[in-house]
């Protein structure tokens, strides 16, 4: 990144948090699909990994919800971060989903698909089966910090 590239998006101050409020974000969110999942596995009844294809019934069943956690609990964490920033401003509202949804990208990539564990996904599991659901997850995580600063702008608005 150039010098004036990190200056418009704000200080390292300002990075440093948002990389703060992206990592729990992105604990939460992931704690609570893998709580919906257990959910749906124990109170509902739905197959379990070692019951079905893939990550099971009670994993599936969840899918369609991923996007909107994510809407909203990046939406959430977004406001909370832009709130300290000095001066917000709309660049820095898309150059924060810009760095969030990257780093989801890659941390995914190698978390998911690359990394072996009990849970690991092939690429076409994870890229093309996971359709929409992945692609509006990442887009969400790119917009959230857009209507974050909306939704600050209209309060500094009120006041």
């Amino acid at each position: 990144m150039r010098k004036n590239t990190l200056r418009e998006f704000g200080s390292k101050k300002d990075i440093g948090m948002s990389l703060l409020w992206y990592w729990l974000c992105y604990v939460v969110v992931t704690a609570i699909g893998i709580g919906h999942t257990i959910f749906n596995i124990l109170v509902l009844h739905m197959g379990s990994m070692a019951e079905g294809p893939g990550l099971g019934q009670g994993y599936e069943m969840t899918k369609p919800w991923h996007p909107l956690y994510n809407i909203i609990l990046f939406t959430v964490f977004g406001l909370l971060y832009l709130r300290k920033v000095k001066e917000p401003t709309l660049k820095k509202a898309a150059a924060t989903g810009a760095l969030w949804a990257g780093i989801s990208i890659v941390i995914d990539l190698v978390g998911w698909v690359l990394v072996p564990h009990p849970w690991t996904l092939t690429f076409k599991e994870f890229y093309i089966d996971y359709q929409p659901w992945i692609t509006l997850i990442y887009l969400a995580m790119f917009i959230a910090p857009l209507i974050s600063y909306f939704f600050l702008r209209l309060k500094t608005k009120k006041n």
